[in-house]
This record gives C-alpha cells, sequence and structure tokens, in this order.
C-alpha cells in the first residue's frame, strides 16, 4: 500500500528567520504537488524536512499506510527519496552511480543489472551506462540523479527545482519522465519549483508557501 504523508504543526526557525509557523498538510497518495513560492521562503527546507534529513523545532512528519502510522526507521526512510538540485556523482561509470542504492540494500547482482538497465531506459540513458559519471552535461547528470532515486522504487519522491539548472531539451525529458511516473502510479512526487508554466503542465495540485504557512490553490 502506497505512503502518504502528513506535516502537523510544523515549526522551524533559523538564526533571524523564521521560516514555518503551524504548518499543516496531509499529502495524499499519487499525484505531482508543487511547491511555490520566492526564493528564501521554505521550499528546500519543506522537502528536507518530509524526507526526514532535518528535524523541525516543532510539530511532527507522519507517514500512513492506509489507516496504519508507520514507524520512522531506517525501513521507512528506505521507502522515500530526494533528489536535490545538484546530483552528486561517484567518480565511477554511470551504472555503478544508480546501483549505489541497491548495493547497500544487499540486493542480489541479477536485480541489480535488471533494475539499473530498467532505470536508466526510463530516464534514457541507457547508451551511457559505460561512461564516467563525472563527463556527463548538466542535464544527464539531473537524469542520472533521478534514476538513482527511482531505482529503489521509492513510494514518495521528493524533487527539489528537478530542472533548474538544465536546458529546455533535458526540461521536456525531465518533465516526460514525471508524467511516465505519475501515468504508472510509481510514486507520489512532490516537487519545488520556480517555474509557474511547469507547474501548469505538471502538477494536480500547487501548494503556495506563503509567510510561513501552506496554502492549497485552486
Amino acid at each position: 500500500m502506497t505512503l502518504r504523508l502528513e506535516i502537523n504543526q510544523i515549526w522551524k526557525s533559523y538564526p533571524g528567520q523564521e521560516v514555518f509557523h503551524g504548518c499543516s498538510f496531509s499529502f495524499e497518495a499519487n499525484g505531482i504537488y508543487a511547491l511555490i513560492g520566492p526564493n528564501g521562503c521554505g521550499k528546500s527546507t519543506l522537502l528536507r524536512i518530509c524526507a526526514l534529513l532535518e528535524k523541525p523545532d516543532q510539530g511532527e512528519v507522519a507517514f500512513y499506510s492506509g489507516d496504519q502510522k508507520e514507524t520512522i526507521d531506517l525501513n521507512l526512510k528506505r521507502r522515500i527519496s530526494l533528489v536535490l538540485p545538484k546530483v552528486g556523482t561517484f567518480n565511477t561509470t554511470v551504472f555503478k552511480n544508480v546501483a549505489y542504492g541497491l548495493q547497500l540494500r544487499g540486493r542480489s547482482r541479477e536485480e541489480i543489472k535488471s533494475k539499473v538497465d530498467r532505470a536508466l531506459q526510463f530516464v534514457s540513458l541507457s547508451h551511457k551506462k559505460k561512461q564516467n559519471a563525472l563527463t556527463l552535461s548538466s542535464g544527464e547528470t539531473q537524469r542520472l540523479g533521478l534514476a538513482r532515486a527511482l531505482v529503489i522504487e521509492p513510494e514518495i519522491l521528493f524533487l527539489d527545482e528537478p530542472t533548474a539548472s538544465v536546458d529546455q531539451k533535458n526540461t521536456e525529458i525531465i518533465e516526460n519522465i514525471l508524467r511516465d511516473i505519475k501515468k504508472d502510479r510509481r510514486s507520489t512526487i512532490i516537487m519545488s519549483t520556480h517555474d509557474q508554466d511547469q507547474t501548469k503542465r505538471l502538477a494536480d495540485h500547487v501548494l503556495k508557501i506563503n509567510q510561513g504557512e501552506l496554502q492549497l490553490l485552486p
């Protein structure tokens, strides 16, 4: 059963800046949620909090399978994934970069090969699998980050500005990948974006961060 996410009364501050005060929302399973708002409003912070990489000062991040509340542990963290604007790569092949998460999970060589090949095909990087990942273009690197996230089959995929630093061709490729994920109901996608047109093209639900609160736009 696909995970759903709830945030309840989230408060977060940094020195001299209050980012969220009493922020709550329920993200239902499947579909694409877009987070919008000006630079510095807290989009990236909210994604890190939801992806369990940063703790709120107060409040709760909760995951549910149906009505069952999940314990936040390593097994749960392996069911979600965050792709950052700048994807870190290892100085090895594209294939091995994508395989890394599966190797950590102790998967068999046959399973790793099958899943990595499928993930690379999904993001149109099969022809690059033997190439050193450090030689990829910025757009290809962003697609590599998507493949690395998708290969573990996350139930919730968090994307922080997935097309901010790529050209138009790679933007179109990445948007088509996200449409395919939605079509196949592979994951719930929660993404931040500064691109209003992209929001219209992709999102089922649009959330604006305004003065520390989340507003669901009509």
